[in-house]
């Protein structure tokens, strides 16, 4: 992981020991051009897609690659970005924008024809200094997924909006013998996340801003948020286990009825409706102090082109379809993604209405989104510090106190 602490200054300067031939593409079989791509989707999600685009354009032959998100991926990309053998194409994210943009690693696409009908917010979050740099064609937003047969069977008939009675909640279940929670605390997790926006809202929205810039301290939006998500570990109800299980894992354990109640997003309802079709499931927004639900959300990673590219009037071609309303809407029906461009209508499981409306009502956040700078270093320290809480090796402010550190570092 130490690729993800480097510096910008350090990726920079790196990039100039990129090759010409960066991209690592090269001819493809039969007289047609090899563009790479890669992203976090899965192959399964990610081929019909690819195969459609193919065959619109049978001179281009797509090598795709992926790696799991978010750690995983990042690291892998920047790995392969500074050996010079970077895909042509590759998914830009919160975590590391700041990085790519900086470093000179991706090409500006402010203009191109394939981003007039993106979402000015999806544009703004990958863009700097007036200049967009990702084509992100859909958001999210994540919330609690629950079964409703094993709540109702605990006795519940109304889900909790106030956090209080959110661990009262889980404490109940845990009596009946049903694991009450999981989120994943491999990554920035998704139930803080939540919990952290809905403390910046309260606070007048731009506490991160305020952070950023000398006039506060992480503690001053983290520490509420911190205890509050720590409880979940210190009165028992969250297994201090989930510091190792997977995205995945968690859901399989979900999908088998083995806990109630998951931190979830749209990606994990196409793999929940096969492994559970007889679930009776629904999603709500994190309970919150004053009962005012909120969720964690933010666009969904940009498709970027490789400043080294020797294919770049390939790689436009790809961003082309994949912004077009036929590459959209095979997205949304291959992802469950709620697409944001202007000329689609996603189509949506009905179970992701709450997770639409919370779009529409602009009450979600992302850490990575809001902080404007920094973003893989924070994120990395502020996981690998949450692992430390769970554990109980460090306290709320223990946490807060070493994202101030980590932010000061990288001034």
């Amino acid at each position: 992981m130490s690729l993800l602490r480097s510096s910008t200054a350090i990726l920079a300067a790196a990039v100039l020991a990129l090759t010409g031939c960066g991209s690592g593409g090269g001819g493809g079989g039969g007289g047609k051009t090899k563009l790479t791509f890669f992203s976090w989707d899965n192959e399964q999600s990610m081929k019909p897609i690819i195969d459609a685009f193919e065959k619109q354009n049978p001179t281009i032959d797509v090598e795709f690659s992926t790696a799991p998100p978010v750690a995983e991926y990042i690291s892998t990309l920047q790995t392969r970005l500074v050996s010079g053998t970077g895909a042509d194409v590759f998914a830009i994210a919160a975590e590391n924008k700041t990085n790519l943009i900086q470093g000179g690693f991706v090409k500006d696409l402010t203009g191109k024809p394939y981003m007039a009908n993106m979402s000015k917010f999806n544009t703004a979050t990958y863009s700097r200094d007036g200049k967009a740099y990702g084509m992100s064609i859909s958001s999210w937003s994540a919330g609690i997924l629950y079964n409703k047969d094993l709540l109702a069977k605990a006795g519940v008939t109304e889900f909790p909006t106030k956090w209080a009675d959110f661990v009262a909640l889980c404490q109940k279940l845990k009596a009946t013998g049903t694991t009450p929670y999981y989120d994943s605390v491999t990554g920035m997790p998704l139930t803080l996340a939540a919990l952290v926006g809905h403390e910046n809202a309260r606070q007048g929205g731009d506490v991160d801003a305020q952070i950023f810039a000398g006039q506060k301290k992480f503690g001053d939006l983290w520490l509420g948020p911190l205890t509050n998500f720590n409880q979940l570990f210190t009165s028992g109800v969250m297994s201090k286990d989930v510091v190792g299980l997977s995205g995945e894992q968690i859901v399989d354990e979900f999908a088998n009825g083995r806990v109630a109640m998951i931190s979830a997003g749209p990606w994990n309802v196409s793999t929940l409706r096969e492994k559970a079709p007889k679930m009776n499931m629904a999603f709500v927004g994190v309970p919150t102090p004053d009962g005012k639900p909120f969720w964690s959300g933010a666009a969904s990673p940009g498709y970027a082109i490789n400043a080294k590219t020797e294919h770049e009037k390939e790689a436009e071609a790809f961003l082309t379809y994949l912004g077009s309303k036929e590459g959209v809407t095979l997205f949304n029906k291959q992802t469950a993604a709620m697409t944001t461009t202007s000329d689609v209508t996603p189509e949506i499981d009905k179970v992701l209405e709450p997770n639409l409306q919370a779009l529409k009502d602009g009450t979600f956040y992302l850490p990575q989104i809001a902080w404007p700078r920094a973003q893989d270093a924070l994120n990395t320290e502020a996981v690998a510090q949450l692992q430390l809480m769970v554990q109980g090796q460090e306290q709320p402010a223990d946490v807060a106190a070493a994202l101030d550190n980590r932010l000061k570092g990288q001034s």
